[in-house]
């Protein structure tokens, strides 16, 4: 299968390499290539071939969070339409999240909003230092709802309200603090740093990995389909919000919304 936004190869050890390629957007997600990730998921879930997965981003980030032209059609629409591009993306993460095999994040550059969210569905995540980190939509009037749930599975609560509200952007060292990554290391060693981790999966039984992989998913917190969708609910009521105009007005017009201080 050939995709336009993600890149898929699988070397002879069986460790898949999932790449965000939109370099040139510094791989901000699309509606495109939250279906493509969503179809790619699936196609890894199928292939016994498959022993782990690395997901990274191609070029100089991982992933800057929703493509400015995916939040302008955002804007237009009515609450069903973003409801269900909202629901799309939950489909997406919840796909990787729940992955039979091993998810491994390779993360550098950007990693900002769903980029967040990626990060979180990874069973570890390793990140380059110098790599800059934020859950930016409360700048824009919106919120972190559909990756939420993801979010707070990650870092827990007590961590998440550090910068889950804030918008306030943090480094690999704090992402380490804050759960979201395993180990910060620098950039020359990150390819290393991701190998230990993919290193030790290949001498357990695959089937083993999933089910203890299914195991930890259950034991865990848990994401359950109310959660999924009082998140979307949320992120569509605030869509409808006076704020969310101004904000998504004003980053477009390249001026400063009512509530940033000058």
């Amino acid at each position: 299968m050939s995709w336009n936004t993600i890149t898929l190869a699988t070397d002879p050890r069986g460790v898949a390499t999932l790449t965000l390629n939109r370099a040139e957007k510094h791989n901000a997600m699309s509606a495109r290539m939250i279906d493509e990730l969503t179809e790619a998921a699936a196609q890894l879930n199928a292939d016994d071939a498959v022993r782990v997965v690395v997901l990274t981003g191609a070029g100089g980030s991982f992933c800057a969070g929703g493509d400015l032209g995916w939040m302008q059609e955002q804007m237009r629409a009515d609450a069903a339409t973003r409801a269900m591009h909202a629901g799309k993306l939950a489909g997406m993460l919840g796909a990787l999240n729940s992955l039979s095999k091993p998810l491994i994040g390779r993360v550098q550059g950007q990693a900002f909003g769903g980029g967040i969210g990626l990060i979180s569905v990874c069973d570890v995540a390793i990140g380059a230092l110098g790599a800059k980190f934020g859950l930016t939509e409360t700048r824009l009037g919106l919120i972190p709802a559909t990756i939420g749930p993801y979010v707070l599975a990650r870092m827990g609560e007590a961590m998440a309200r550090r910068v889950f509200m804030s918008a306030r952007l943090f480094g690999a060292d704090e992402a380490v603090t804050l759960g979201l990554l395993a180990k910060a290391v620098d950039p020359d060693d990150l390819d290393a740093a991701v190998e230990a981790e993919v290193k030790p999966y290949l001498a357990c039984a695959p089937g083993a990995v999933a089910s203890a992989k299914t195991l930890a998913l259950t034991l865990g917190a848990g994401i359950g389909s109310d959660d999924v969708a009082h998140s979307i609910d949320a992120l569509v009521t605030r869509w409808e919000s006076d704020e969310a105009a101004e904000g998504i007005a004003a980053f477009f017009d390249k001026r400063k919304a009512w509530w940033m201080a000058t």
